[in-house]
């Protein structure tokens, strides 16, 4: 198989609205250091698919973030949770790196809270983040795929909707802090999606993970 990227790369336009008001409200070098770590994550996933041979047909960036589709059904489980985590493991570790060198330049620290944020809310355990796909892998490598899907669409709604309460609640304390409203809804928005049994077992699978 090829381990090129074989077909088209997408932006939507709410992906380009977004970065646009974070860099109002934070400032371009803000969303410069969220670019760069979101663009670590990517290659973390893009090398490990590359090592386990496993070519990527095209990437969608929008609200949510980077959607990658691939031949997964190719790939053993082992694999395929490796290329899973392979993103947040990247930024983790950058986190981890530019914690040395923020000692003497307190400026790094920027980065380190860039790649430590991104690494972390990916390992949620909700859908379509790398944490709510590797929990439906490994239930479904231990129990089959139905539970592996039971299970991801319970953790995933009960987690999106006790997160997005509390960035709710956030918002009204801190007087409508309505940066957050987008996390605030797109957790709400994958609620109701595992609630109404959305997505269902896939066919061809397709990894899904958010900046």
């Amino acid at each position: 198989m090829s381990h090129r990227l074989d077909g088209a790369v997408r932006v939507t336009g709410g992906f380009v609205l977004l970065s646009a008001w974070f860099a109002l409200e934070n400032g371009a070098a803000a969303l410069a250091l969220t670019l760069l770590a979101a663009a670590a994550h990517e290659c973390g996933h893009l090398a490990a698919l590359r090592l386990c041979g496993c070519g990527v047909r095209r990437v969608r960036i929008g609200i949510l973030g980077a959607e990658m589709e691939t031949e997964r059904s190719r790939l053993r489980y082992g694999a395929e949770l490796f290329c899973l985590l392979a993103g947040p493991g990247v930024n983790l570790l950058l986190a981890a790196l530019l914690t040395l060198p923020a000692r003497t330049w307190p400026g790094w620290y920027a980065a380190v809270g860039a790649n430590l944020t991104l690494g972390v809310f990916n390992l949620l355990p909700i859908r379509p983040l790398d944490g709510g796909a590797a929990l439906e892998l490994l239930t479904a490598w231990r129990f089959g795929p139905a539970a592996g899907e039971r299970a991801a669409r319970a953790c995933g709604a009960l987690c999106a909707a006790a997160l997005s309460a509390g960035l709710l609640r956030l918002i009204w304390a801190s007087g409508g802090n309505l940066w957050l409203l987008p996390a605030a809804g797109g957790l709400a928005a994958a609620c109701l999606k595992e609630l109404s049994g959305w997505p269902g077992p896939q066919q061809g699978r397709r990894l899904r993970r958010s900046l």
